[in-house]
């Protein structure tokens, strides 16, 4: 089973997330299989492929809690919403 959850990156007391598709028996910092997007909580960035997140997720890949709130902030799914009930 795939899901779509954050990688840390950056150095100590500088953390820099990645948003990687990865498989959940992985580590946090483990292989993934595509980097689809990068969030920086210091100053407030988050950047988003879009064609990759919605390829994953009409595969049946899964959101962690945290990448479920970044995407909410970040913008709205409006065509995912018929069909992906997680987006409430």
């Amino acid at each position: 089973m795939l899901k779509l959850r954050l990688k840390r990156c950056g150095r100590k007391q500088r953390a820099v997330y990645r948003i990687v598709a990865i498989d959940v028996r992985s580590r946090r910092e483990g292989k993934d299989l595509q980097n689809v997007g990068f969030y920086d909580p210091i100053k407030n960035q988050t950047y988003l492929n879009i064609p990759a997140i919605l390829y994953f997720l009409e595969r049946g890949a899964q959101l962690t809690g945290t990448v479920q709130d970044l995407f909410k902030k970040a913008c709205d799914f409006k065509e995912l919403r018929p069909n992906q009930s997680q987006f409430n």
